[in-house]
């Protein structure tokens, strides 16, 4: 079914954010005062290089689970689906970083100081580390907190397209993005990214038990049993 992308940003638009929790808002306000408060590409290219880290997190968790309880069918069938969900969302984070890289080599535009080497990887270890820790703690908090993330990037995008008209009459020449999507315009490649981040937000939803929260679309992927 063809999703109408530009009704679906506008929905992005015009929904509330989530009511996000303290330890989301002081990570979206920390990401603020190191990269700045304007949405560049730079810096959407940081929070795609975090954004699969979880993902990544929770499939080598639920492996160990399965390997562990390969005798529980209940558990393995859960763990399953929370892996297969954690694949597929990784991949997506990173065809979103090859897009923001493929549109700053087309504009010319340069890594910010904030991206070179050890500064992000500095960044990924401590991301690691705290994700690791809450699924410790507790994975329905994680996946929680993960679609808190979700709904901010979905934000950040419907408003980045916004600060950038130009993007609606720049056609998609490019063969790499063209894998990503089969997209006209830079407006719509960067609405159906916001779109994914919308995607990985009512997974995290489902899993974390707030289903209530999954915000519905025309189109939209089946959400996991």
């Amino acid at each position: 079914m063809s999703i109408d992308l530009k009704k679906e940003h506008e929905a992005s638009r015009e929904r509330p954010r989530y009511k996000y929790s303290l330890a989301a808002r002081l990570f979206f306000w920390s990401m603020d005062l190191f990269t700045g408060k304007k949405i560049t590409l730079a810096k959407a290219k940081l929070i795609e290089t975090l954004a699969s880290i979880p993902y990544r997190t929770w499939e080598i968790r639920q492996y160990a689970r399965m390997t562990r309880g390969y005798r529980n069918d209940e558990l393995v069938q859960k763990a399953g689906s929370i892996m297969k969900w954690g694949r597929e969302a990784q991949d997506n984070e990173y065809w979103h970083l090859i897009v923001l890289n493929e549109k700053m080599k087309e504009d010319g535009v340069r890594d910010s100081w904030y991206l070179f080497p050890i500064i992000p990887w500095f960044m990924v270890l401590s991301y690691v580390m705290m994700t690791r820790f809450m699924a410790l703690i507790s994975i329905r908090r994680a996946f929680l907190f993960n679609a808190e993330f979700e709904d901010h990037a979905e934000h950040v995008y419907a408003q980045f397209v916004d600060e950038h008209p130009e993007w609606e009459e720049q056609p998609v020449d490019n063969e790499k993005v063209k894998e990503y999507g089969d997209l006209a315009t830079w407006a719509d490649v960067f609405r159906r990214v916001g779109l994914d981040e919308r995607d990985h937000m009512n997974n995290s939803f489902v899993f974390c038990g707030k289903p209530e929260c999954v915000v519905e679309y025309e189109g939209m992927p089946e959400l996991p049993a």
